[in-house]
This record gives C-alpha cells, structure tokens and sequence, in this order.
C-alpha cells in the first residue's frame, strides 16, 4: 500500500474538491483519482461517492480515514524522530490556541525555538471544539486552551495559569476611576465581545448569570484583533483576561480595572493528544513548557492597585 495513495484520502476529505486536494498534493486531478482507485481495489472498499463532482466518503471511507490520517501521523513523526537522532529536531510544530491565549503564545515558543532551531511553528487561532477536532485527526501538535471548563477529551495537560477577568473601558467612563467593579455593573455597559462560539464567551455570560445580570454586546466578533479596536475607538468596553496587559498594558485613554472574582475561575494549559510516542515536536514542547513559569512572568507585568 502506497503512502502516497493515503495522503491523496486525506487531502480529498480535507479538500472536498478533487482539483483542489490534487492541488495541494502538487499532482495532477488525474493522478490523484487513480491512486485514490487503486486504494480502493487494494482494501476492496468503495471509499469516495462519486458524481460529476466529489460527493463525500462512504460510510466505509470515513472508517478508513481515521486509519489513513493515523498512518500519515506516525510516518511523519517517525521521520522527525530519525531526523532528530541525526541532526536534531527538525519539521514543524501546529499549534491552535483559543484567541484569548494569543498574547501569551510567545512566552511558550520562544524557547521552544531556541532549543531546536530548524523547526517551524504553525500557531491557529481556533475554537476549543477545532481544537479537539485538530487533535483528533491529527492536524495539530497541541493545543492551548481551557483545562476545566469543557475540557479537551484524550488529552495530556500541563497547566499554564488561572484566567482574571478584566474590564477594559474609555478613560471618560464613569466606571473608569475605580480599583474594582462588579459584573453587573460591567453588563449594563455597551459592551463589544467575543461571539457565544468561543468558549471564553459562554465563560463570560455564566460570571454575568450568577450575579443574576445579561449583558447585551452591540458588537460581537469572533476576531480579537477587531474586538481590540472598537475599543480602542472610545464608543465600546469589553471584558478579557489578564493575558492582554502583559501584551499592552493599559492602553493610553483606556483604563483596565478588575472585576471581582466570579465564583469560579479556569485554568488556561497546553494539551497534547493522549497517545505514544508523541510527536517528537510535540514531546519537546512539553518537556519545556514544565519548566517555565508562564503565570510568574504575567502576573508581574499587571498594574499594581493604586
């Protein structure tokens, strides 16, 4: 059985496109239809539903999918084994974080690149669930994400830090003079925040539904990056943990005040799936994060009470 033939599976599902999965196996739609036809005569399994144009997999190719991308998996790790037996670690190495672990990625990848400097990083902005599905199917190396609120299933962890919750808001605000503000006093504010997908969103509405408030966010996105700038436009306020002031501090005409502690409050961590060998990228990455001290390094770069 061809390697070859399993990559043109993975790619077609991955695709759904017969022209656009031989694209990105750099061969011809032709090529890679007739190796996709000869793992067929080889397993003796219809595995693609075929139309004028790529229908999905059959029952019996969804099955051989998960086979094929395990395969693929352990090949490309065994090769990055042999390469680091001879020449150190090289490849890459797929991230997918949650977007509100962003700012504190490259406590993280920088000294994992100091360490082994032939290996590319990939970092994803993703959902905790794309997450989960990335692991599975073996797309991604690891993941950052949430460790005790819909927690990741087959799964190693190595917590990283406890999320605080801040309430970001235009100098004018009249909220903006004190050390401290409570959640339903944050609701009754024109909020932007991020869309009820992300998971630090249904976080956020179960701290507003336990001081008995609902807010109402006039703009929601699933972009951080555009969240931070209708912010910073001076009509909106938002919530976010305390990651984005290690980032930017506290914004000229912006003040960052702290909410009170909700009941409950969530470990940020790296997971990597649940399975051996690991990666050898992936297995690196976990033997350097446990010596660091990510939550150290953060919670010294927070504004101090006045």
């Amino acid at each position: 059985m061809l390697l070859r033939n399993l990559r043109y599976l993975a790619a077609l599902a991955r695709e759904g496109h017969f022209a656009r999965a031989a694209k990105a196996c750099a061969v011809t739609q032709p090529t890679l239809s007739a190796g996709i036809k000869q793992l067929e005569e080889e397993l003796g399994l219809l595995l693609v539903r075929r139309g004028q144009r790529f229908e999905g997999l059959t029952s019996e190719g969804e099955r051989m999918l998960g086979w094929a991308r395990r395969i693929l998996a352990d090949t490309e790790s065994l090769e990055q084994e042999a390469s680091e037996l001879r020449e150190g670690l090289v490849g890459r190495l797929r991230i997918g974080a949650i977007p509100v672990t962003l700012p504190m990625l490259a406590l993280r990848t920088s000294p994992f690149l100091a360490s082994p400097p032939q290996v590319t990083v990939a970092i994803l902005s993703l959902t905790s669930n794309e997450i989960q599905r990335g692991l599975d199917d073996f797309s991604l190396d690891a993941g950052v994400t949430y460790l005790d609120n819909e927690p990741l299933a087959h799964v190693r962890t190595i917590p990283l830090y406890r999320e605080r919750f801040y309430f970001f808001t235009p100098s004018g605000n009249p909220l903006a003079g004190r050390r401290t503000v409570r959640w339903e006093e944050v609701a009754a504010q024109p909020l932007c925040l991020l869309t009820p997908d992300m998971q630090n969103r249904r976080i956020l509405n179960a701290q507003f539904a336990e001081k008995g408030a609902a807010p109402h966010a006039s703009v929601e996105t699933n972009s951080v990056l555009t969240l931070w700038a209708h912010v910073r436009s001076g009509t909106w306020s938002t919530v976010l943990p305390h990651p984005f002031l290690f980032l930017f501090g506290e914004p000229e005409g912006m003040r960052a005040i702290p909410l009170e502690p909700g009941e409950h409050d969530y470990t940020i961590g790296l997971v990597v799936p649940d399975r051996d060998p690991l990666t050898p990228s992936a297995r690196e990455l976990m033997r350097i994060t446990e010596g660091l001290n990510v939550a150290g390094v953060m919670d010294a770069s927070l504004p101090k009470p006045a």
